[in-house]
């Protein structure tokens, strides 16, 4: 009688097992999209290596938030890191979807065996084409004086 209960307590690992898997996709995932955000925001508020030309003609365009080259420094190690960790976190979530537990093709799962695929039968009522279906026209003498030159 003891040993039923034991099956009931490897379900419910199970159970907790996927669901940490899932919450910790979850958290990966949201890592994952603000680490892009940040990326994009970083790259965005560097200036280009141009910026500079444009300040010499007059537009002004070379100061910014940190001062003329203030930030190239602090920016664009943010840049890196973040850049790390938006890779790291890429190929953390590669690997956890193809390594799921219970996983295995979406499409192989819900494939039709070719069995049933031919065993259906076409409604009473319906019309069904000859073999050879192809059209032959052919163009007569009177049809072509319609064509302009």
């Amino acid at each position: 009688m003891s040993g039923g209960g034991t099956g009931l307590r490897d379900a419910g690992r199970v159970n907790i097992a996927v669901n940490q898997e899932k919450i910790m996709e979850k958290i990966i995932l949201v890592v994952h999209i603000l680490a892009a955000a940040a990326v994009i925001g970083l790259v965005l508020l560097q200036h280009g290596k141009g910026a500079d030309m444009g300040a010499a003609f007059g537009s002004g365009a070379s100061g910014s938030l940190f001062g003329v080259s203030g930030s190239s420094n602090v920016l664009s190690k943010l840049t890196a890191i973040f850049v790390a960790v938006f890779f790291v976190t890429s190929l953390t979530l590669a690997y956890m979807a193809s390594h799921r537990s219970g996983g295995g093709s979406v499409v192989k799962s819900n494939a039709v065996p070719a069995a049933e695929v031919g065993a259906t039968s076409l409604p009473a009522d319906a019309a069904v084409l000859p073999s050879d279906t192809t059209a032959k026209t052919t163009v007569t003498d009177e049809a072509a004086k319609d064509i302009p030159n």
